[in-house]
């Protein structure tokens, strides 16, 4: 059974960092690319960045990049999302998610139906 917990989040003032994590078991994780995705309040979840299975290729949504850097340790099952220069836009629950990397197309990334595995998600609070 796969399970992803995700840890780290919490409430910050804007301007400062926090760093997510997102452990994960019962997969082959090296398998697997990861990716990060945020839902705010009446709103519908948006992907925030993905990571493929070696770590050699990123991709992050326009809205974080520069300030937000994803990474991963396969010996440690866990992926990282180290979120720095926050806004109160930033405020949100955010998720871990895992999609196999065999057949994924790098164009389907950002859509959530492309993950089967979710965890439960880690609220962050960005205020002003």
């Amino acid at each position: 059974q796969v399970q992803l917990v995700e840890s780290g989040g919490g409430l910050v003032q804007a301007g400062g960092s926090l760093r997510l994590a997102c452990a994960a078991s019962g997969l082959t994780f090296s398998s697997y690319a990861m990716a990060w995705f945020r839902q705010a309040p009446g709103k519908e979840r948006e992907f925030v960045a993905a990571i493929y299975w070696d770590g050699g290729s990123t991709d992050y949504a326009d809205s974080v990049k520069g300030r937000f850097t994803i990474s991963r340790d396969n010996a440690k099952n866990t992926v990282y999302l180290q979120m720095n220069s926050l806004k109160p836009d930033d405020t949100a629950d955010y998720y871990c998610a895992a999609a196999p990397n065999w057949g994924l197309l790098r164009s389907t990334i950002p859509i959530p139906r492309t993950y089967d595995n979710w965890g439960q998600g880690t609220q962050v609070t960005v205020s002003s």
